[in-house]
């Protein structure tokens, strides 16, 4: 054996008996245990947080104009799944028509076109959208809230996006 492997056996050993002699798990023991890793939320990892994260991740970007339904799917994980904000109005539920108190990641949505508006709650008065001065941007309660955009329909709970 060369030394270095002879000096990680050593080391091995040392550990193994350490832990075992202070009465710990022993080192083949806790390796077989499976490990409980709390992951940070995740920007898309289908979170209110998360859908919250990717649009501050993506604040700026000019990529989603006209595509307000796939971002905020994209925000959630998930892509593809209603044609449009008013397809996601129609099809989801519970509404909370009018309700200008949206819990965070909650969908918010306004009737301004044929194919609607949708943007994320940001849980205080305000939400992350596209089209925010032509691009993804947050609107605060403070700059209007929920009345930046003309034809506020409403909310719909925060959820990866289904049919």
């Amino acid at each position: 054996m060369n030394s270095f492997l002879k000096t990680a056996a050593k080391a091995v050993l040392a550990i193994t008996l350490s832990v075992t002699v202070i009465g710990a798990v022993p080192l083949a023991e806790a390796a077989a245990a499976p490990a409980v890793v709390a992951a940070p939320m995740a920007s898309g990892d289908g979170t209110a947080a998360g859908a919250v994260a990717w649009y501050k991740a993506h604040n700026g970007s000019t990529a989603y104009q006209g595509y307000c339904e796939k971002a905020a799917e994209n925000a959630y994980g998930t892509t593809g799944v209603w044609a449009s904000a008013n397809a996601h109005w129609n099809g989801a539920s519970p509404k909370h028509a009018g309700d200008h108190n949206p819990p965070l990641g909650a969908f918010v949505y306004w009737n301004i076109s044929a194919y609607g508006h949708v943007g994320i709650s940001d849980g205080a008065g305000g939400f992350w959208a596209s089209s925010v001065n032509g691009k993804i941007g947050h609107v605060t309660k403070a700059m209007g809230g929920y009345n930046y955009f003309n034809n506020y329909r409403g909310w719909t709970p925060a959820a990866r996006p289904h049919q």
